[in-house]
């Protein structure tokens, strides 16, 4: 059984046992094209496992006041239990500040200062989306991961951070590689697991993969060539030495929305389990 078709069943037996399912509510500010197609497809995934859900659309001249007592609003309803801002958000609008404005056991991204801690710190918490969702791809393909030698690239407080903490603690040694690593080839080459998260289109090509690696690709880019969707991975010619590799689109992008639902279940589950 697929994570999503275990999400569907365990949502409706909450249902059965509670009367009701869990709730996100996504707030999306502005018309970003690529925020619009996100949002779309995270409530779509939501539909689809039976949580219910709604986006609250507001125009990009919205004030940082009132998007922060919209928020408010949403930690006092009970009736709530994920609550998502869409990044990246308008100049004007404090994005840490939003962040943190979000109650910890609501916040269905992980990205709240105290849910971060949590992380570092081995304690119970919600685990920021996309890096869980590597982990769950890692372990669906029967990847060992323990003793394994894993190379970050990137060290964003989003993937490359979290998923490099997610390796340690499953006993994987993590090295975290980025813009200023010298000899960056060489390092990715000792990569049993090679994660590759920085935004460059078709960065890392074949010669930077060690035969027989892992590789998960995170990036999402246009392609300079053809106007389609790329990973930071030179697929077609990082597939020939790779052992497994993931695709963009289709990869790690449907995963993260799966363990965005997951996240709000589990916020359900905490919240009636008090």
């Amino acid at each position: 059984m697929s994570l999503k078709e275990g999400l569907k069943v365990r949502v409706a037996e909450l249902e059965a046992k509670y009367g009701t399912t869990p709730n996100l509510v996504v707030i999306l500010v502005g018309d970003d094209p690529g925020s619009v197609s996100y949002v779309t497809g995270k409530a779509k995934a939501a539909t689809e496992v039976g949580i219910r859900n709604s986006t609250l659309r507001y125009p990009a001249t919205i004030s940082e006041a009132e998007l922060l007592a919209i928020v408010d609003k949403l930690n006092a309803d009970d009736d709530v239990d994920g609550i998502l801002i869409q990044l990246p958000l308008p100049k004007h609008i404090d994005e840490q500040k939003m962040i943190s404005a979000i109650k910890p056991e609501k916040d269905v991204d992980s990205f709240h200062p105290q849910n971060v801690a949590n992380l570092w710190l081995k304690l119970p918490g919600l685990k920021p989306c996309t890096p869980k969702g590597i982990i769950k791809l890692l372990d669906s393909a029967g990847v060992t991961i323990e003793g394994k030698e894993a190379v970050v690239v990137g060290r964003s407080n989003i993937v490359g951070l979290p998923v490099a903490k997610l390796l340690l603690d499953r006993n994987a040694t993590v090295t975290i590689a980025h813009s200023r690593t010298k000899n960056l080839a060489e390092v990715t080459r000792r990569a049993d697991i090679l994660v590759v998260a920085i935004g460059r289109e078709r960065f890392v090509t074949a010669d930077m993969i060690k035969p027989g690696a892992v590789v998960i690709d995170v990036g999402v880019n246009r392609d300079s060539r053809n106007g389609k969707l790329c990973g930071d991975v030179d697929f077609e010619s990082a597939e020939q030495v790779a052992s497994a590799i993931t695709p963009v689109p289709g990869g790690v992008g449907p995963m993260t929305i799966t363990c965005l639902m997951e996240n709000t279940v589990e916020s359900f589950e905490k919240k009636k389990t008090k």
